[in-house]
C-alpha cells in the first residue's frame, strides 16, 4: 500500500482520534465517568483511615471537629457517606461501561464504512497487487482488535493515571518522606513499560501482517476448492496452510515471550516501596511522629497507587495490539485514489453513445506497452465487434472505458467530451457490462438480474430474462426467480450464469452495451438463441462486443481485428473473408477447416 509519508509518520492514536472526531462528546463523557468512578473507587483507603482514626482518638478524631462528639456518631456519618460513595462508584462504572463499549462500537463501524467506502474508491490495479484474504483481515479482524482495546483498555489508562496523580498528591501531603519512597520505583516502572512497549510495537506489527497472511491462504484456498479437489492437492495445500498458521504462531509466541516478562519484573519494584512504607511509616507511628490513622491510609492507599502498575503490561500490550491494527485500518483508508472523477454532469437519458479512442498509450504495472497512439472511433447506435489473440488488449480497451485503469497518455471521449471531465459513477453507469467472469452475489435470481436497477418490476425482470434467453431454465427452477443462486452462482452452470448477467446488463438499459465474451460458456444452442435476440438488444444503443467465437459478433456492423494493441484489420464479416488476412486465419481454426 502506498503512503504518504505525512500519513505514515503520524501517531495512531492521533490518527484514530481525528478519525472519530465527530464522535468527540461521547469521548469526554466516558472519560469523565472513568474519571469519577476511580474517583469514588480511591475514597475506601480514605473511610478506614478515618474509621481507624475514630476508634483511636474518640472525641479528638477528624471527624469530631465537624461536630460529632460521640464515638457511634462518628462511626454513622462514616456509613452514610459509606453508602453514598459505594453507590455513585457502581453508577459511574455502569455509565462508563455503556460509554465506552458504545464507543468501541460506533468506531468499529465509523472505520469499517470508511475503509470499505474508500476501499470501493481504489482502482482495480490497488487489487491486483494486494489479496482479498489480508483486505478481509484489515476490514474484520483488525477492527474488531481496535473494539476490544476501547472495551476495556482505553478506561484502564485513563483509571491508572487518575490513580497515580491522585494517590501520589494525597500520599504528598500527608508524608512527604514516606511519598519520596513510594514514588522511588515509578520511574523504573514508567521507563520500564516504555522500553516495553518500544520492543512490542514491531511485534505486533509482524502479528498484524501474519495474520493478514494466513486469511489470504484462507481466502484463496476455499475460493479454489473445486480446483484444490481436482489436482488432488488437498496435502500441499495443508501444507503451505501450516507453514502460514506456524509462522502467525511464531510471530505470536515471541510478542507473548517479551510481555508476560513485564508483571513479574514490576511486581519486585512494587515490593520495594510497599516494605519502605510498611517499616519507615511504621517506625514513624511507633514514635508518635504519624498518627494511626494516616498510617493504616498510607498502607492501604499504597496498594491502590502500585498494584494496578502491574496491570501495565497487559494495557500497553492490549494497546500495542490495537495500534498495530489501527495503522493498518488507516494506512487502508490513507490509500491515495489514483482515479478521480470530473465535475461534468453525465445524462443517461441523452447520451447518444459515440466513442472514441485518441493516440492512448497505456501498459499495466511493470509490463509492456500494450497501446501506443491508439486511435479507434465507434458510431453512436452501432454494432462493433473486437475479436483477436488472447492478450491483443480487447478487454483492456473496455476496462480503459469505464476508468477501472488510467491512460498513461491520450484521450478517451464519449460524444465528444473527455470521460475524464465526467463523474465516474454517472459515467459508468450510462455502459452495462457483460463481463467474461461472470459474478453473481449470494441471493436470489431475481435480485441478481435487478442488480444495479433495484426499482424494477417484476415484469421488466421477467423481459430482460426473456431477451437473455435465459427464462426458460429459470421458470424450470424449483422456486423459479426466487431460487438462491449460492455465493459467486456456484449452484447455476456457466451458460446459466452468463445468461442472467446478461439480463441483468439489458435491464440496466444503458446507451452504451459491452458484452465481453458473453456467450463464452453457453452451448450453441444457447448462442444461437442469444445472437437472435442481439438484434433488439442491440436497437438504439452502441454496442461492443468481444468475442473468441467468430459466429458470435459476424452480424457487426464492424469487426475490428486486434493484435498486440493495434488493429490490423476491419471491416464486415464478408468483406474480413474476402481478404484472406488474420480474420480468414480465425475463421478456418474455429470452423475446422485445414489450410
Amino acid at each position: 500500500m502506498s503512503l504518504n509519508k505525512s500519513t505514515k509518520d503520524k501517531n495512531p492514536l492521533g490518527r484514530l482520534l481525528l478519525t472519530i472526531k465527530d464522535k468527540r462528546g461521547l469521548v469526554i463523557a466516558a472519560t469523565g465517568c472513568s474519571i469519577l468512578n476511580k474517583l469514588f473507587d480511591l475514597a475506601p483507603p480514605v473511610l478506614i483511615g478515618l474509621s481507624v482514626d475514630v476508634v483511636a482518638r474518640e472525641q479528638s478524631s477528624w471527624i469530631a471537629g465537624l461536630g460529632f462528639n460521640s464515638v457511634p456518631s462518628q462511626l454513622g456519618i462514616l456509613a452514610i457517606v459509606s453508602c453514598i460513595i459505594w453507590s455513585a462508584e457502581s453508577f459511574f462504572e455502569y455509565l462508563y461501561g455503556v460509554l465506552w463499549r458504545n464507543l468501541a462500537q460506533a468506531t468499529q463501524h465509523i472505520l469499517r464504512i470508511k475503509a470499505y467506502r474508500h476501499l470501493q474508491r481504489l482502482e482495480m490495479s490497488f487489487f491486483e497487487k494486494d489479496s482479498s484474504g489480508r483486505l478481509l483481515s484489515i476490514i474484520n479482524d483488525d477492527i474488531n482488535q481496535l473494539e476490544r482495546f476501547l472495551d476495556h483498555g482505553a478506561n484502564q489508562i485513563l483509571q491508572l493515571i487518575i490513580t497515580v496523580f491522585l494517590v501520589g498528591g494525597a500520599m504528598a501531603f500527608l508524608s512527604p518522606g514516606v511519598a519520596f519512597l513510594a514514588f522511588i520505583p515509578i520511574p523504573i516502572i514508567l521507563w520500564g513499560s516504555i522500553k516495553f512497549q518500544s520492543s512490542l510495537a514491531p511485534k505486533y506489527k509482524e502479528v498484524r501482517e501474519r495474520a493478514g497472511d494466513l486469511a489470504a491462504r484462507l481466502s484463496n484456498n476455499i475460493g479454489g476448492m473445486v480446483t484444490i479437489k481436482s489436482f488432488a492437492t488437498e496435502l500441499w495445500e495443508l501444507d503451505r496452510l501450516t507453514i502460514d498458521s506456524n509462522n502467525y504462531q511464531r510471530s505470536n509466541r515471541q510478542a507473548i515471550r517479551l510481555s508476560a516478562a513485564f508483571i513479574p519484573l514490576i511486581r519486585f519494584a512494587i515490593l520495594f516501596a510497599f516494605l519502605a512504607i510498611l517499616i519507615v511509616g511504621g517506625l514513624q507511628t511507633w514514635k508518635g511522629e504519624m498518627a494511626i490513622g494516616t498510617y493504616s491510609f498510607l498502607v492501604f492507599i499504597t496498594q491502590r497507587l502500585l498494584w494496578p502498575l502491574t496491570t501495565l503490561g497487559h494495557i500497553l500490550d492490549d494497546y500495542q495490539r490495537s495500534m498495530a491494527s489501527t495503522n493498518r485500518v488507516l494506512d487502508l483508508i490513507d490509500t491515495p485514489v489514483q482515479i478521480s472523477g470530473g465535475g461534468k454532469e453525465l445524462n443517461i437519458k441523452v447520451i447518444k453513445g459515440e466513442i472514441s479512442f485518441h493516440n492512448i498509450n497505456f501498459n499495466y504495472e511493470e509490463r509492456e506497452t500494450l497501446f501506443e497512439n491508439f486511435n479507434l472511433k465507434i458510431e453512436a447506435g452501432s454494432t462493433v465487434g473486437i475479436v483477436g489473440t488472447t492478450g491483443s488488449g480487447k478487454s483492456t480497451l473496455v476496462k480503459l472505458l469505464l476508468r477501472l485503469y488510467e491512460l498513461q497518455n491520450g484521450e478517451i471521449k464519449i460524444d465528444g467530451n473527455s470521460i475524464q471531465r465526467y463523474d465516474l459513477r454517472q459515467l459508468r453507469r450510462c455502459i452495462a457490462l457483460v463481463s467474461q467472469e461472470v459474478y453473481l452475489f449470494h441471493g436470489s435470481i431475481e435480485e441478481n438480474i435487478s442488480y444495479g436497477s433495484i426499482q424494477a418490476s417484476k415484469e421488466e425482470i421477467i423481459k430482460a430474462a426473456k431477451l437473455a434467453e435465459a427464462s426458460d431454465f429459470i421458470d424450470q427452477l424449483p422456486y423459479g426467480y426466487k431460487t438462491i443462486v449460492g455465493e459467486r452462482g456456484q449452484k447455476l452452470s456457466g451458460g446459466q450464469r452468463q445468461r442472467i448477467a446478461i439480463a441483468r446488463a439489458i435491464l440496466k438499459n444503458a446507451p452504451i452495451l459491452i458484452l465481453d465474451e458473453a456467450t463464452a460458456s453457453v452451448d450453441n444452442e444457447t448462442e444461437a438463441a442469444i445472437q437472435r435476440s442481439l438484434l433488439r438488444i442491440t436497437a438504439d444503443r452502441t454496442t461492443i462486443v468481444i468475442a473468441h467465437r467468430l459466429s458470435t459478433v459476424r452480424n457487426a456492423d464492424e469487426i475490428l481485428v486486434l493484435e498486440k494493441g493495434v488493429i490490423v484489420e476491419r471491416g464486415s464479416h464478408e468483406s474480413l473473408l474476402e481478404k484472406q488476412g488474420s480474420y480468414m486465419d480465425l475463421w478456418k481454426v474455429q470452423a475446422g477447416l485445414t489450410y
